[in-house]
């Protein structure tokens, strides 16, 4: 049945026909398996109430009852992905567009790889602020919206659920506004 199926022949990235309903059937398998709902940023929370007692009523609960699952399937996620990039890593390198080289050049930023140091290194006190501001902002708006990008695309829109679908534009809109405005604004350009 698989002869001659071998390990090369599915190296490198999956084309979006069949990445996408691999991971659009993880959605009714969890639910189904579990009765739990696909996302990730409740995690941290677990993590953190997992990891001593606190004071505060946010982390002082029981986590092996609510997240515990949570976090077996993010360790899951991050096996899969190691396993994934040193099994399945093709030769094919993702690359950054000359366009947007030129579009960050103009701010002057330089992408070497897929990094621009400018902006996520730690060598200047603006790309630690960015970081460090981009992150909290990440993390907030995760918590306010109810649940990551991952939860609400994947779960909520395949549960039809409105909130979600508020979120995902809001994401989308967020994105297109932080690139488009906020990044030139900060970068000087």
């Amino acid at each position: 049945m698989f002869d001659g199926l071998s390990l090369d022949a599915i190296r490198g990235p999956w084309p979006w026909f069949v990445a996408g309903p691999l991971i659009g059937l993880m959605v009714p398998l969890l639910r189904l398996t579990t009765g739990k709902s696909f996302g990730i940023s409740s995690s941290l929370q677990h993590l953190c109430a997992a990891a001593g007692r606190s004071e505060s009523d946010y982390l002082c609960y029981d986590w092996r009852k609510v997240g515990g699952w949570n976090l077996v399937f993010v360790f899951g996620v991050l096996v899969g992905a190691a396993a994934a990039a040193i099994f399945l890593g093709g030769a094919d390198q993702v690359v950054v567009t000359e366009g947007t080289r030129e579009q960050l050049a103009v701010m002057g930023v330089s992408v070497i790889g897929l990094v621009p140091a400018e902006l996520f290194g730690l060598a200047s006190v603006r790309s630690v602020v960015l970081l460090l501001g981009g992150g909290f902002l990440v993390g907030f708006g995760a918590r306010y919206a109810g649940g990551c990008t991952s939860g609400h695309a994947i779960t909520g829109l395949a549960d039809l659920q409105l909130p979600s679908l508020i979120a995902v534009t809001g994401f989308f809109v967020g994105g297109l506004v932080a690139t488009h405005v906020l990044l030139p604004i900060l970068m000087g350009g």
